[in-house]
């Protein structure tokens, strides 16, 4: 996947267009996205334009946590099969430009758009004035078909980055994962931790998860890790390890079974299945311990190990 990334000069052929914020990238902006794969039938680059940073960081006056990192949705967007993604800088000189402009030089103009998809509540330019409808009246003055896709729902709710948020902020990993269509995760390097859980035995992988990640209660998930293409089953705990440990780090540590593997400086991604407990402070190391021993053995029965 080319990534066209911290730059307005950019140039395209013909090509199939998502555009929208894909915070999360959950069901809604797959269905979305779906739409312009569809088009590589036709023999043309499917082509994600997206703001970065995104307006709610930039204008700010809403939450900074991200459901998807950078990096997470980069590597989603490829595994999807998008060919192209454009992060479109926002910045206060683009973050003026008048949404008729906007059309005209970028989506027209430099990216030649073939087929434009969207979804209802889509802006852009100047205070956010563009809007579907819009893209609707400029579509034939500029050549392109546009698609305006509307919005999945889960039950009454429509399917949304704010509905993710919340249930994620719960700690209700099974109802995110019904909604995003996949497991909430964590990507990272494998760090190199206090090798405590080493020395009781029960040796685990730590990641450090960006500053932005959105992060759920901490406690101990039932969980997976993906790792060199293999699957395993694991216990993870997130948080600051109190009983241990003075810092402000948040850890994601993740106990993998009948696993004893050497994998520092490994790329893991970290799912969370299933909230078991929240973090808590244990009266010293042999209690800490008991109590892992427990979770660990509970994990095998969730897991069927």
């Amino acid at each position: 996947m080319e990534i066209i990334a911290d730059t307005t000069e950019f140039w395209l052929e013909g090509s199939a267009i998502a555009i929208g914020k894909f915070d999360g990238i959950h069901k809604g902006h797959t269905a979305l996205l779906s739409h312009i794969l569809k088009q590589k039938e036709n023999g043309q680059k499917a082509v994600v334009f997206t703001f970065y940073p995104s307006a709610s960081v930039f204008f700010g006056g809403g939450s900074t946590a991200e459901i998807t990192t950078r990096q997470e949705k980069r590597k989603l967007f490829e595994k999807l099969g998008i060919d192209i993604l454009i992060e479109f800088p926002l910045n206060e000189q683009t973050a003026a430009t008048p949404p008729e402009e906007f059309v005209k030089k970028y989506l027209a103009e430099q990216m030649n758009t073939a087929y434009l998809a969207a979804g209802a509540d889509v802006t852009f330019g100047y205070k956010g004035q563009g809007n579907k409808e819009l893209l609707i009246k400029l579509a034939d003055n500029y050549g392109y078909q546009v698609q305006i896709i509307d919005k999945l729902y889960y039950g009454d709710r429509e399917i949304s980055s704010t509905f993710v948020r919340e249930e994620v902020e719960k700690g209700d990993m099974p109802m995110a994962e019904r909604l995003l269509g996949r497991y909430y995760s964590f990507e990272g390097r494998v760090e190199e931790g206090s090798r405590l859980g080493r020395k009781l035995g029960m040796p685990t992988l730590n990641l450090y998860p960006e500053k932005e990640k959105l992060l759920p209660p901490k406690g101990v998930y039932y969980s997976r890790v993906l790792l060199d293409g293999e699957t395993y089953a694991g216990i993870t705990n997130i948080g600051q390890k109190p009983t241990v440990n003075d810092t402000d780090a948040v850890d994601v540590e993740t106990y993998l079974y009948d696993f004893n593997r050497n994998v520092y400086g490994k790329e893991i991604v970290t799912e969370l299945l299933q909230f078991k407990r929240p973090e808590r402070r244990f009266d010293g190391v042999e209690e800490l311990k008991a109590q892992m021993e427990r979770d660990i053995a509970e994990g095998r029965m969730f897991h069927k190990i």
